[in-house]
């Protein structure tokens, strides 16, 4: 579930930040121009990351023993969290990239305790020493 929970916000960053350059203008009007200062989306992105984190350790921990879906998370945040140190023309890729590593961390994990909880015990543990 956290997962799940995991792939919406980063989802949902994704496409705050995608289309913040076309909602700017109306944000103060809504009384909502706080979402487009910096600092909010790199609290989000904490907050995505801490999430993240959690769901995945849980799996890891629980079911699976690999360790590449946090390699995924944690890469696609530092990309994410670097998309304003280039130009606004290519911020764009870094946040589809960062958000598609994020989510790909997600649905590994998921997978990879799916596949879990449906081997047998010794099973899991033959995969984890391998």
């Amino acid at each position: 579930m956290l997962d799940r929970i995991g792939i919406t916000a980063t989802s949902l960053c994704a496409l705050h930040c995608i289309l913040l350059p076309i909602l700017l203008p109306v944000l103060p009007l809504l009384g909502l121009s706080f979402l487009a200062d910096h600092t909010w989306e790199h609290i989000f992105l904490l907050l995505t990351a801490a999430l993240g984190t959690i769901a995945l350790f849980s799996g890891f921990k629980r079911y699976h023993k690999k360790l590449y879906p946090f390699y995924l998370l944690y890469l696609g945040v530092a990309i994410y969290w670097l998309k304003h140190d280039f130009s606004s023309e290519v911020e764009p890729f870094f946040i589809i990239i960062g958000a598609s590593l994020i989510v790909a961390a997600h649905f590994i994990n998921i997978k990879l305790c799916n596949s879990c909880r449906e081997c047998t015990t010794s099973d899991c543990q033959t995969a984890v020493e391998h």
